[in-house]
Protein backbone atom coordinates (compact mmCIF):
# COMPACT_ATOMS: atom_id res chain seq x y z
CA UNK A 1 0.00 0.00 0.00
CA UNK A 2 1.05 2.87 -1.38
CA UNK A 3 0.81 6.43 1.33
CA UNK A 4 1.79 10.04 0.25
CA UNK A 5 0.76 13.34 2.84
CA UNK A 6 -0.48 16.43 0.74
CA UNK A 7 -1.50 19.64 2.05
CA UNK A 8 -5.12 21.27 1.44
CA UNK A 9 -7.34 24.17 2.93
CA UNK A 10 -8.24 21.49 5.94
CA UNK A 11 -5.63 20.15 7.02
CA UNK A 12 -2.41 17.54 6.15
CA UNK A 13 -4.37 15.00 4.33
CA UNK A 14 -3.23 11.06 4.23
CA UNK A 15 -3.68 9.45 0.81
CA UNK A 16 -3.06 5.34 0.72
CA UNK A 17 -3.97 3.35 -2.62
CA UNK A 18 -2.12 1.33 -4.71
CA UNK A 19 -2.50 -0.47 -8.34
CA UNK A 20 -6.07 -1.33 -7.46
CA UNK A 21 -7.31 1.95 -6.72
CA UNK A 22 -7.09 4.75 -4.02
CA UNK A 23 -8.52 2.89 -0.89
CA UNK A 24 -8.71 6.08 2.11
CA UNK A 25 -8.38 9.68 2.43
CA UNK A 26 -8.11 10.72 5.90
CA UNK A 27 -7.19 14.61 7.10
CA UNK A 28 -4.87 14.55 10.25
CA UNK A 29 -5.80 16.32 13.26
CA UNK A 30 -2.20 17.21 13.36
CA UNK A 31 0.43 18.64 10.87
CA UNK A 32 1.73 16.07 8.60
CA UNK A 33 4.75 17.24 5.82
CA UNK A 34 3.70 17.15 2.82
CA UNK A 35 5.55 14.46 0.80
CA UNK A 36 8.05 15.84 -1.47
CA UNK A 37 7.72 12.31 -3.74
CA UNK A 38 4.11 11.10 -4.66
CA UNK A 39 3.72 7.24 -5.47
CA UNK A 40 2.85 6.86 -8.47
CA UNK A 41 -0.41 5.37 -7.68
CA UNK A 42 -1.70 8.15 -5.99
CA UNK A 43 -0.28 11.19 -8.28
CA UNK A 44 -3.97 11.31 -9.74
CA UNK A 45 -5.37 11.50 -6.80
CA UNK A 46 -3.67 13.89 -5.45
CA UNK A 47 -3.76 16.52 -8.68
CA UNK A 48 -7.29 16.31 -8.77
CA UNK A 49 -8.07 17.01 -5.01
CA UNK A 50 -5.43 20.03 -5.32
CA UNK A 51 -7.86 20.87 -8.82
CA UNK A 52 -10.78 20.79 -6.55
CA UNK A 53 -9.53 22.53 -3.61
CA UNK A 54 -8.32 25.68 -6.16
CA UNK A 55 -11.97 25.80 -7.16
CA UNK A 56 -11.17 24.02 -10.90
CA UNK A 57 -12.68 20.49 -10.54
CA UNK A 58 -16.43 19.40 -9.42
CA UNK A 59 -15.93 15.67 -10.42
CA UNK A 60 -13.06 13.21 -9.76
CA UNK A 61 -11.83 10.23 -12.67
CA UNK A 62 -10.37 8.14 -10.36
CA UNK A 63 -9.73 4.15 -9.55
CA UNK A 64 -10.86 4.02 -6.27
CA UNK A 65 -10.94 1.07 -3.80
CA UNK A 66 -12.86 1.47 -0.80
CA UNK A 67 -12.85 -1.44 1.49
CA UNK A 68 -16.31 -2.02 3.31
CA UNK A 69 -19.45 -4.01 3.14
CA UNK A 70 -21.23 -4.85 0.03
CA UNK A 71 -24.36 -2.02 2.00
CA UNK A 72 -21.65 0.54 2.94
CA UNK A 73 -20.75 -0.19 -1.07
CA UNK A 74 -24.16 0.42 -2.07
CA UNK A 75 -24.33 3.51 0.29
CA UNK A 76 -21.20 4.62 -0.84
CA UNK A 77 -22.45 4.48 -4.65
CA UNK A 78 -25.46 5.95 -4.04
CA UNK A 79 -23.35 9.27 -2.35
CA UNK A 80 -21.30 9.25 -6.12
CA UNK A 81 -24.55 10.61 -7.58
CA UNK A 82 -25.00 13.62 -5.95
CA UNK A 83 -23.78 16.62 -7.55
CA UNK A 84 -21.34 19.11 -6.89
CA UNK A 85 -23.23 21.69 -5.41
CA UNK A 86 -26.37 19.93 -4.25
CA UNK A 87 -27.06 18.16 -0.59
CA UNK A 88 -29.40 15.14 0.29
CA UNK A 89 -30.50 14.26 3.97
CA UNK A 90 -30.15 10.83 5.35
CA UNK A 91 -34.36 10.16 4.86
CA UNK A 92 -33.70 10.87 1.24
CA UNK A 93 -30.56 8.62 0.57
CA UNK A 94 -32.59 5.66 2.60
CA UNK A 95 -35.38 6.33 0.30
CA UNK A 96 -33.34 6.36 -3.21
CA UNK A 97 -31.91 3.02 -0.94
CA UNK A 98 -35.31 2.25 -1.07
CA UNK A 99 -35.67 1.49 2.32
CA UNK A 100 -36.75 4.44 4.67
CA UNK A 101 -36.12 2.22 7.89
CA UNK A 102 -32.76 2.25 6.73
CA UNK A 103 -32.06 5.65 8.04
CA UNK A 104 -29.46 4.67 10.36
CA UNK A 105 -27.29 1.90 8.91
CA UNK A 106 -27.55 4.63 5.59
CA UNK A 107 -26.11 6.96 8.73
CA UNK A 108 -23.57 4.48 9.86
CA UNK A 109 -22.30 3.74 6.33
CA UNK A 110 -21.77 7.00 5.13
CA UNK A 111 -19.04 8.00 8.50
CA UNK A 112 -17.44 4.94 7.73
CA UNK A 113 -16.80 6.12 4.18
CA UNK A 114 -12.80 6.20 3.76
CA UNK A 115 -12.79 8.09 0.93
CA UNK A 116 -13.84 12.17 1.77
CA UNK A 117 -14.26 14.10 -0.73
CA UNK A 118 -14.30 11.50 -3.47
CA UNK A 119 -17.08 9.88 -2.16
CA UNK A 120 -19.06 12.99 -1.13
CA UNK A 121 -20.41 11.94 2.39
CA UNK A 122 -20.34 15.23 3.30
CA UNK A 123 -23.43 16.36 0.91
CA UNK A 124 -25.51 14.67 3.30
CA UNK A 125 -27.49 16.57 5.98
CA UNK A 126 -30.11 16.84 8.58
CA UNK A 127 -34.05 16.63 6.75
CA UNK A 128 -34.32 19.67 8.71
CA UNK A 129 -31.50 21.08 6.26
CA UNK A 130 -29.14 21.13 9.47
CA UNK A 131 -25.39 20.04 9.44
CA UNK A 132 -25.27 16.53 11.18
CA UNK A 133 -21.99 14.25 11.92
CA UNK A 134 -19.31 14.30 9.47
CA UNK A 135 -16.08 12.08 10.42
CA UNK A 136 -13.56 15.07 9.87
CA UNK A 137 -15.65 17.63 11.59
CA UNK A 138 -18.42 19.80 11.36
CA UNK A 139 -16.09 22.64 10.59
CA UNK A 140 -15.00 20.67 7.29
CA UNK A 141 -17.93 19.75 6.30
CA UNK A 142 -19.26 23.48 6.40
CA UNK A 143 -16.19 24.38 4.23
CA UNK A 144 -16.43 21.72 2.22
CA UNK A 145 -20.59 22.70 1.35
CA UNK A 146 -19.44 26.33 1.69
CA UNK A 147 -16.55 25.59 -1.12
CA UNK A 148 -18.94 23.96 -3.42
CA UNK A 149 -21.75 26.55 -3.34
CA UNK A 150 -22.57 27.87 -6.27
CA UNK A 151 -23.04 31.45 -4.30
CA UNK A 152 -19.69 32.16 -3.26
CA UNK A 153 -20.75 35.46 -1.78
CA UNK A 154 -22.82 34.18 1.31
CA UNK A 155 -22.01 30.87 4.05
CA UNK A 156 -24.91 28.13 4.03
CA UNK A 157 -24.31 27.75 7.22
Amino acid sequence: MATAYISTPLGSTKLEGDENGLSSITVLEMDEPESKIIPEVLVDAAYQLNEYFKGERQNFDLLINPEGTEFQKKVWNSLLEIPYGKTMSYLGLSKKLGDVKAIRAVASANGKNPLWIIIPCHRVIGSDGSLTGYAGGLHRKKWLLNHESPSKQQSLF
